[in-house]
């Protein structure tokens, strides 16, 4: 067993998830090292029909202000969500099947959200995200070992050795790791992370298959006599949801005759038979959470730190999520360490990097009992018949297709920011504004370096100073001109674009709570 140097941070699985933290982490020069267990990045399960994924409005936001959004999508043939409601059907997403449409999207609803490149969800790949993180880290110098399957690690005051179990057996040392390594994840349990939640009520089978008599069914997400089936005829995709108490040993092989009965029992007939099966794989709707994120130099992100049921498209969002959120933290601590911080000395303060857990520990608590929901309104009995009924009456209203599509895009996401006793501006905790500027350019290509931003829409020298006396390099100060500031008069942003800080316009600057949110967020 051989030893490598010594890396700031370890990244266990280059995932989305695991590739968007090093990319965060790398922004700000530390050194990180990549393992990964698989041997290819390529595979089909990551591209089309089963690798297709929904990045939310929050996921959208994260790629656009570090200027990879482009690589992702046409900008210019991006969805254009206007503030009024249009006539028609667009698909907005679905909740247990019942679909939304985005339509009836109404954005005055949401004073500090405007129309741009970052507002609305989008289709893509999880190929299509790897290659385009993947490619980004590698340029900013990221190691990424692949074929390395994290077997053992230990950990003391000083950082974390990461031992592989594989063709190379090599051990790894860190100062940092953090588990990407997915539902099963490795680093989790050999971390000794608590893990907690519900057990399941069903098996979902993920299929590309060929099917004949495919035309007998309806397109689409259906409510079946034992759950759900979802049958994409463009592209072959074909999933089944059936509720059997999760009985099905997902560790044997899932062959044609089963699914064949599954299939039997959803449609309550035998006349579509599956001819063939290229892809299956099967899931259920366990949902579990790790107590907490952080055991002492390990952290978790990702399903790493909570797996549910795929029930609307939140997974990938939701870590994707925790990556912005941890990444500028982890890395604020580790150059603080390496004494490059005014709180070098103070190595054992991680009031910071706790705020990782604080903020999105309850975002992911969140879309656990979003799922739960839905496997209710999806149970095949009275319960969920009722709970099924009232949903679908609420979601065609204009009030309740908006707040559903809220929950699903991401619009209202908000972080407690410290304990907040008393009212504090809604704008706390919750993203910037996509503000345009007078020059044409918006406030997400502002924050492409990764760093903090003072937008000063009164270009006041107090608060000019307030920054360059202290914070210089880690907060720009901007005092553009802005075609809507939205009645705001300067917002303090973080590098991941929440907003710390906000005044309203022709209010009194508060120069000593910015102070205080400045040393919060950039003392480090």
């Amino acid at each position: 067993m051989t030893k490598s140097k010594l890396y700031d941070v370890i990244i266990a699985g280059a995932g989305p998830v695991g590739l968007f933290l090093a990319h965060e982490l790398s922004l700000r020069q530390i050194a990180v090292l990549v393992l990964e267990r698989t041997t290819q990045q390529d595979s089909p399960w990551k591209s089309g029909p089963l690798g297709l994924r929904g990045l939310n409005i929050q996921s959208i936001e994260a790629f656009y202000r570090r200027g990879l959004l482009g690589q992702l999508f046409n900008l210019d043939e991006r969805q254009k969500y206007q503030p009024s409601k249009k006539p028609g059907f667009q698909f907005g997403g679905h909740f247990a099947g019942i679909i939304i449409n985005a339509n009836q999207f109404d954005l005055q609803r949401w004073k500090y959200r405007l129309s741009g490149p970052a507002l609305g969800p989008g289709p893509t790949t999880m190929d299509q995200v790897e290659k385009v993180l993947t490619a980004r880290v590698e340029s900013l110098g990221v190691k990424i070992l692949r074929g390395r399957s994290v077997s053992r690690i230990s950990q003391d005051e000083a950082g974390v050795t990461v031992e592989t179990d594989d063709d190379h057996s090599e051990s790894f040392r860190g100062k940092w790791l953090v588990g990407c390594d997915g539902g099963r994840s490795v680093v989790r349990k050999e971390a000794g992370f608590e893990f907690v939640g519900t057990d399941a009520q069903f098996t979902g089978y993920a299929t590309h298959v060929e099917i004949e008599g495919r035309e007998k069914l309806k397109p689409g997400l259906n409510v079946s006599e034992t759950g759900m089936y979802i049958n994409v005829v463009q592209n072959g995709a074909f999933h089944l949801l059936e509720f059997d108490g999760a009985n099905f040993d997902r560790a044997g092989d899932i062959t044609i005759d089963h699914l064949q009965r599954v299939l039997d029992r959803a449609i309550g007939r035998t006349d579509v038979k599956i001819t063939n099966v290229h892809l299956a794989s099967c899931y259920t709707d366990r949902s579990m959470q790790a107590a907490s994120y952080r055991r002492n130099r390990v952290l978790l992100a990702g399903d790493a730190a909570h797996i549910h049921s795929p029930l609307g498209g939140q997974g990938l969002n939701v870590g994707l999520g925790d990556a912005m959120n941890l990444g500028w933290k982890l890395a604020a601590i580790v150059q603080r360490d390496q004494g490059q911080g005014e709180d070098s000395g103070n190595t054992h303060d991680l009031t910071l990097l706790d705020t990782y857990e604080s903020e999105r520990h309850p975002i992911a608590a969140s879309v656990l009992d979003w799922t739960r929901a839905q496997v209710t309104a999806l149970r095949p009995d009275a319960f969920g018949r009722a709970t099924r009924a009232l949903t679908e009456d609420l979601i065609k209203t204009d009030d309740g297709a908006n707040l559903f599509i809220d929950r699903i895009w991401g619009l209202s996401q908000r972080y407690k920011l410290g304990e907040e006793s008393r009212p504090t501006h809604p704008l706390l905790g919750s993203s910037a504004p996509d503000f345009e500027f007078g020059n044409g350019s918006r406030l997400g290509s502002k924050l492409e370096e990764g760093r903090g931003l003072l937008l000063d829409f009164g270009n006041s020298s107090e608060l000019e100073s307030v920054v360059d006396r202290k914070y210089s390099g880690k907060v720009d100060y901007l005092a553009p001109e802005a075609k809507e500031n939205c009645g705001l008069s300067a917002l303090l942003i973080r590098p991941d674009g929440i907003v710390a800080w906000v005044v309203e316009e022709d209010a009194q600057h508060d120069i000593d709570a910015l102070k205080a949110a400045l040393g919060d967020w950039f003392t480090l």
